[in-house]
């Protein structure tokens, strides 16, 4: 059923994504530097956590990236982060992260 409402949710955020407003893009890079950055390194090109540059990147969707941030990694120090981040959140993110 995860499945299920993650596949909605990723349609939703494709078709109707919102962008944040700017005071919460700034937040989202704060989050990504200090929060993300604390495990996958500054830049993120690993640490505890796998690198998140492009290229580490480019082989993984974007509804595997969702799910891994939205529900973190069992057995793993990732940790959930849905109960900060909406979809469209998760989704911007993500999108920077590809940029970089």
């Amino acid at each position: 059923m995860r499945y299920c409402w993650l596949f909605i949710g990723l349609i939703s955020s494709c078709v109707f994504a919102e962008q944040p407003k700017p005071q919460r893009q700034q937040e989202l890079l704060n989050m990504l530097k200090h929060d993300c950055g604390s495990c996958h390194g500054l830049p993120p090109k690993g640490g505890l956590g796998p690198s998140l540059m492009p290229d580490a990147l480019a082989d993984k969707s974007d509804a595997l990236l969702i799910d891994a941030i939205q529900n973190g990694r069992a057995g793993t120090a990732m940790p959930p982060w849905k109960n900060f981040l909406n979809i469209d959140e998760t989704n911007w993110l993500i999108q920077r992260l590809r940029q970089n």
